[in-house]
């Protein structure tokens, strides 16, 4: 359990992009690397062809092969809008990249289960290397992202243009299948501890503390008593956090708040009961140790829970309320209770999910629902170690079908939006490669490229 909240991004396989161009960079620091082209003060490596053909063959399960020719020249796309959104005074400010970094390490910090178990899967020296070599490809591609923008900013698509995009599609019988899609809501109840067990865990905690300022080993404490499953790689040390960690708001006001040597006094997160230890203050950051314990909920509490939520269910199966009515009157997720218990899918940021890109256990418990239908009251836990029960509600629901230019209107418009921005990319490419410096190893003069390239025409 980290303590920290994801942010999961909207594209995800733009972030493993991301990290495997790191590695990228990684590599070259240990052997000689050949230059495949020169694009304006941008450079591609031998690598880095090597590296992205790996990812497109990972993403794609092997169905995609591309060669070194293909990649080459996506690569000098990329670096093409890098190297104009600096002559373009594009700016990208240190935050921007702090952030984002942050964001990166967080999910795959999730991912391993600490930062240290990140560090030695990918062979950097440290989380600080890490970070180091991140930064350089962050403002690479919100370079890319930003420049993207600016070239397609004022670009939009009609609805006769939505039309005419659909039916060439049509005719050319190259209609996508539009996958499966379910729209969910949910209603959920916590099991809470009792007060007489919080104030238990607030006075053992306490103890803790003041045995430590007697002369006992914090970190000896963490191990026998934090509740953290990360204690067993850390020993409680959480490193050095910012104001700008991916950590919880209470935790970093506590931990800024303390002078070097300061242990706190417990405080609540959603994750338990803490107390903080401040080590060093270096810079901005703060090096820190924490012991976490979370209150014990007892069997009679969650069955306590578990049937007050079936007697809501009850009243929805009944007529007695809307479900919308029981999430606004009973639910205790604050995320969804005010938008009647709606789920958003994390990877898209949309109210809808692909059905056979569901997490498994989720499918499980929906995939045979009809629209309207309820779901069997389950039990579900957050990493945090928060206890609920929960029941789904199936808002709507499509099956797999051939894009409809009605029923799927909205995703039509994206994709024509989609493509009349990359053809006006396109050709701000073909006019940008003639005025950029482009030099290629002897070894790519070869290739055949979509884009001029090697300036021929010249």
């Amino acid at each position: 359990m980290m303590l920290f909240k994801t942010k999961i991004l909207k594209n995800t396989s733009f972030l493993l992009t991301l990290f495997l161009t790191v590695l990228t960079l990684k590599a070259q620091q240990n052997k000689v690397d050949g230059v495949a082209v020169v694009v304006g003060k941008n450079i591609v490596l031998d690598s880095d062809i090597d590296k992205f053909k790996q990812e497109v063959k990972l993403r794609s399960e092997g169905k995609i092969t591309i060669t070194d020719c293909e990649m080459l020249e996506k690569l000098m796309q990329q670096k093409l809008l890098a190297h104009h959104a600096v002559v373009d005074s594009i700016t990208v400010t240190q935050s921007q990249i702090d952030s984002q970094v942050s964001r990166t390490i967080a999910f795959f910090t999730n991912e391993y289960g600490s930062e240290e178990k990140v560090v030695k899967a990918y062979g950097f020296n440290d989380i600080e290397d890490l970070k180091r070599e991140l930064s350089k490809v962050e403002k690479e591609n919100t370079l890319i992202e930003k420049e993207q923008q600016k070239i397609t900013e004022k670009i939009d698509v009609t609805p006769e243009e939505v039309r005419v995009y659909f039916n060439g599609l049509k005719e050319k019988n190259e209609l996508p299948e539009i996958p499966a899609e379910v729209g969910l809501a949910q209603l959920v109840l916590y099991a809470e501890a009792t007060k007489e067990e919080n104030d238990r865990v607030v006075k053992k905690l306490h103890k803790i503390k003041e045995e430590v300022e007697a002369g006992s080993s914090f970190k000896l404490k963490a191990i026998i008593n934090s509740d953290d499953p990360s204690v067993s790689s850390n020993q409680g040390n959480m490193g050095i956090i910012t104001k700008e960690s991916q950590f919880i708001k209470e935790f970093k006001e506590v931990a800024f708040s303390l002078d070097e040597g300061q242990i706190s006094d417990p405080f609540e997160t959603i994750f338990g009961y803490h107390i903080i230890k401040l080590h060093k203050i270096k810079g901005k950051g703060r090096e820190v140790s924490h012991i976490l314990l979370q209150p014990e909920i007892s069997d009679e509490k969650l069955k306590e829970t578990k049937d007050e939520i079936e007697k809501i269910v009850a009243e929805v199966k009944e007529g007695k309320l809307t479900f919308e009515e029981a999430v606004k009157k009973y639910s205790e997720d604050e995320d969804t209770k005010n938008s009647g218990g709606l789920l958003i899918n994390p990877y898209t940021q949309e109210p809808t999910f692909e059905l056979t890109r569901m997490p498994p256990d989720l499918f499980a418990r929906i995939s045979e629902l009809k629209q309207g239908e309820l779901s069997d009251v389950f039990y579900d836990e957050t990493r945090g170690g928060e206890k609920m029960y929960k029941v789904i509600f199936m808002k709507n629901r499509t099956d797999t079908h051939k894009a409809d230019i009605v029923e799927d209107y909205v995703r039509m418009q994206q994709f024509a939006l989609a493509k009349k921005k990359e053809e006006t990319v396109t050709k701000w490419s073909k006019e940008k490669i003639q005025e950029t410096y482009i030099k290629l190893g002897n070894e790519y003069k070869k290739c055949t490229f979509k884009k001029d390239w090697k300036k021929e025409n010249k």
